[in-house]
């Protein structure tokens, strides 16, 4: 017998997701299923979005996940207290047996998204079973842990994949045959998606799942943010606690791949011909009276023979590319892998934003990350701001990295379809 390799299996942890007694809403409390769910709280962000979903239900799940008053705690404390009524007037109910759960995504364009929400063992970057791949903006991290700390919930769950082989066909056997089933809850949001949820009781079922995920690593696709806020809380209650375990969808890319897509940049102080004129010798900058759609693919062009970027804010855009390998040289470190050193996050933020523009890029005030190009653009145009429209990065290149422990930059990739918040919490005191 091999101890030494037996010993080794045994001492390494791999993913360690339990059940939970889920928070639902109560259907026949709510308008609809639909009108209560949200898009995760970083995508919300902008206040035209807020007040949208506040409007669409009495209920909505962006009360808790971004509630509006005049300060920080003020804000905290009210989640806190919307989240205590509604459990007391039965608007959320808990599930009657700890369970995980599968939860389906579906679009009107073939796409077919399924996953397993459960509570994951929150651990290390050390101990390389949880990946991030981006870095992470204190103040967020801060504010999202307030907000944890004064609800005592896990109120949206983070999106994780991990790459299926045979060791996990038992679990893929078993999402698939829960799916034939009738759900939970079924709705349809007005982004066109169709979200089914079913629950996992069985013990056996649970251990099937338990079982295969302990061989496995995970990549956070999204909520970086919430993921160290989930490491923070857990050093400060002794353990055992519910704060060991944080809120997750593990999806399994080798059967069902994400869309990897680009977040944009917001520059709210810098007008884009400013922006452009700071350009001059560093990078080639071209003006083009293009449609956004097709901007967007001379973009995609450009993005294939080296970095390129797509600037707009003045009615039309600037595609800006071909940057001064010397400039590259001297402003990105050169300690990384070429990968890294060769992301337009990188060089967007080593170069253009340190050097060339010199914006702090960890300000709210100066900078703002918008996941879709075309409200980016509107923003700008608008606030008479600079829009940097950004091409994705492949989600080989993503894994890869994470898994050299290299963190790109924050804000580097946007990850989905993400799970719709509201369909299922966590509630860390019941």
């Amino acid at each position: 017998m091999n101890t030494a390799g037996h010993s080794e299996a045994t001492e390494r942890r791999g993913l360690e997701l339990t059940p939970f007694r889920g928070l639902r809403y109560d259907p026949d409390r709510v308008g609809s299923l639909a009108a209560v769910t949200s898009p995760p709280y970083d995508v919300v962000v902008r206040p035209d979005g807020v007040h949208h979903l506040e409007s669409a239900d009495p209920h909505n799940i962006v009360r808790l996940i971004l509630p509006q008053a005049a300060t920080p705690s003020a804000r905290n404390d009210q989640a806190a207290e919307t989240l205590r009524r509604w459990l007391s007037e039965g608007v959320l109910t808990t599930d009657p047996d700890p369970g995980l759960y599968v939860y389906e995504q579906r679009d009107g364009n073939g796409m077919l998204q399924r996953g397993v929400i459960g509570a994951l063992r929150v651990s290390d970057p050390a101990e390389q079973v949880v990946l991030p791949h981006e870095d992470v903006m204190p103040h967020i991290v801060a504010d999202r842990a307030a907000l944890m700390r004064a609800t005592s919930a896990n109120l949206e769950p983070l999106l994780l994949t991990y790459r299926g082989d045979d060791s996990t066909t038992a679990t893929a056997d078993l999402i698939e045959r829960t799916a034939e089933k009738p759900p939970l809850l079924a709705t349809t949001t007005e982004d066109g998606f169709s979200h089914r949820l079913w629950s996992v009781t069985a013990p056996a079922d649970l251990a099937t799942v338990q079982t295969d995920l302990s061989r496995h690593q995970a990549l956070i696709a999204d909520g970086h943010h919430r993921w160290a806020t989930y490491r923070r809380l857990r050093t400060e209650h002794p353990s055992p606690s519910p704060w060991d375990h944080g809120l997750v969808l593990l999806v399994d890319t080798a059967r069902y791949p994400l869309r990897v897509r680009a977040i944009h940049r917001l520059l709210h102080d810098l007008p884009v011909g400013d922006a452009v004129a700071a350009l001059d010798g560093h990078f080639r900058v071209r003006r083009l009276e293009l449609p956004l759609s097709e901007a967007l693919e001379t973009l995609a062009d450009a993005a294939c023979a080296g970095n390129a970027f797509l600037l707009a804010g003045d009615g039309s855009f600037h595609i800006v590319d071909h940057p001064d390998p010397d400039l590259l040289a001297r402003t990105i470190p050169a300690d990384r892998p070429t990968a890294w050193r060769t992301l337009d996050a990188t060089v967007l933020h080593a170069t253009l934003l340190d050097h060339v523009w010199r914006i702090p890029e960890d300000s709210p005030a100066h900078i703002t990350y918008i996941h879709d190009a075309a409200a980016t653009v509107a923003k700008a145009e608008r606030d008479g701001g600079t829009a940097i429209l950004m091409h994705p990065v492949h989600e080989d290149v993503v894994r890869d990295l994470a898994r050299q422990g290299v963190t790109m930059p924050r804000k580097s990739t946007s990850f989905g379809p993400k799970p719709a918040s509201g369909l299922v919490l966590r509630a860390l005191d019941l």
